[in-house]
């Protein structure tokens, strides 16, 4: 594989990860995939989501794979009334990614970011490589302070 706009960045500010690599289904693209192909837990392992508030702002957010965004806790986090989903035909267009292969490294612009707390319990967690197949290890602290992105309770209970 070769290298993507988020190796890249992290490369050029000279920031530590490794890249692990997995075979991924196209119709099946769940994130539990990921953690069991590259063989780490799914809670070390975080998909990026891509929400719109209702001041019509585009929010991202990271979760563990195993874990559902709470949209509550979404809104709540960002200051907003209300969280939902983008359509998957707008994630190209806003991010600069593909379903599947969603980095919170590297998006067309910098919105604001969110990661679960759950993340600073590791000392590595994965987030997409910007393609599918591919997932970077990393420092969390790293992450959050590169991306940046604040930690905050995102998951259902």
């Amino acid at each position: 594989m070769g290298k993507t706009n988020a190796v890249r960045l992290l490369e050029r500010q000279k920031i530590p990860y490794r890249l692990a690599e997995y075979e991924y289904d196209e119709n099946d693209l769940n994130g539990m995939h990921a953690a069991e192909g590259i063989g780490m837990p799914p809670e070390q392992i975080f998909k990026t989501l891509v929400a719109r508030d209702d001041k019509n702002r585009v929010l991202v957010f990271c979760v563990p794979v195993c874990g559902e965004l709470d949209l509550k806790k979404a809104a709540a986090a960002a200051g907003s009334k209300s969280v939902r989903m983008i359509p998957v035909k707008e994630l190209l267009s806003l991010t600069g990614y593909i379903r599947g292969g969603c980095s919170p490294i590297g998006m067309k612009k910098i919105y604001p970011t969110y990661i679960d707390e759950s993340a600073l319990q590791f000392d590595e967690i994965g987030v997409s490589a910007g393609a599918r197949g591919c997932q970077l290890l990393l420092d969390p602290n790293a992450l959050i302070a590169f991306v940046p992105m604040t930690p905050q309770k995102l998951t259902t209970d």
